[in-house]
């Protein structure tokens, strides 16, 4: 029987791996065998095997929401761009979906992606383009309401070009942040992965707009090689937000 994630962080120290090292295969790209050399050896990687998440990036999610603690019991999530579900299975315990915190209120979890994701115990997954016009309506009639958080570990295909890559991100980011808009709830947390490169300016002052206040993290689970970040914005201003003071 597979072991069910906790939705609880762990350290993992204490234990000592050894390093296994990929031969080069014919047909095989030494980038692609570096690269799964990579991911064997990745303590992240190796972690979630253990405990039965679908990817390393559950664990982003996990300690973003142990600094910020905006996954907590009761609350409505929507999981833009879920697959694997890594994300889902890290919200489903901390919101409470499926009650089995008695005593604390029973949140709602829904993932929705291009394409069709393995069910998940306790969330609600729909096959879902989040840039269609009535994509707010249906996640709205999905949740019964509003949403108190939308987040999103979404990144746009690579191209190969860093500079290209990250402006895609970018308005992916943005794309998400206008649909986080439409759906959440005053007071509400706006949580995205982004890539550094000088092109998110207007994506932060976007959203030091209609939230109270933006953080940007890089989370220990993020490889240090990488570019990527995270922006974390809460307090959501609702629909009309306050004047921007410069102008």
């Amino acid at each position: 029987m597979a072991k069910q994630p906790s939705g609880k962080s762990s350290s993992g120290r204490g234990q000592r791996e050894l390093r296994t090292k990929v031969k080069t295969a014919r047909g095989r790209k030494l980038s692609s065998t570096l690269w799964l050399e990579r991911q064997l050896n990745d303590p992240y990687v190796q972690r979630a095997k253990r405990e039965g998440y679908r990817g390393r990036a559950a664990y982003k999610i996990l300690e973003l929401d142990d600094r910020f603690r905006f996954l907590v019991p009761g609350a409505r999530v929507v999981d833009l761009g879920c697959a694997p579900g890594g994300w889902c299975q890290v919200a489903v315990p901390r919101i409470n979906a499926l009650g089995e915190k008695s005593g604390k209120a029973i949140g709602r979890i829904i993932g929705v992606d291009l394409q069709e994701v393995e069910p998940i115990a306790g969330a609600e997954l729909h096959v879902l383009d989040f840039m269609e016009d009535d994509a707010d309506v249906k996640v709205k009639a999905w949740l019964g309401g509003r949403a108190d958080v939308v987040m999103s570990d979404m990144a746009a295909s690579a191209s190969g070009h860093k500079q290209t890559d990250h402006i895609r991100i970018v308005a992916l980011c943005e794309a998400a942040a206008q649909l986080a808009f439409d759906v959440l709830e005053p007071g509400g947390t706006f949580v995205a992965k982004v890539l550094a490169g000088g092109a998110e300016g207007s994506l932060q002052h976007l959203l030091k707009q209609r939230f109270e206040k933006v953080s940007n993290v890089k989370p220990p689970a993020s490889r240090a090689d990488s570019s990527e970040k995270f922006v974390v914005a809460t307090g959501f201003r609702g629909l009309d937000p306050a004047p921007d003071p410069a102008g």
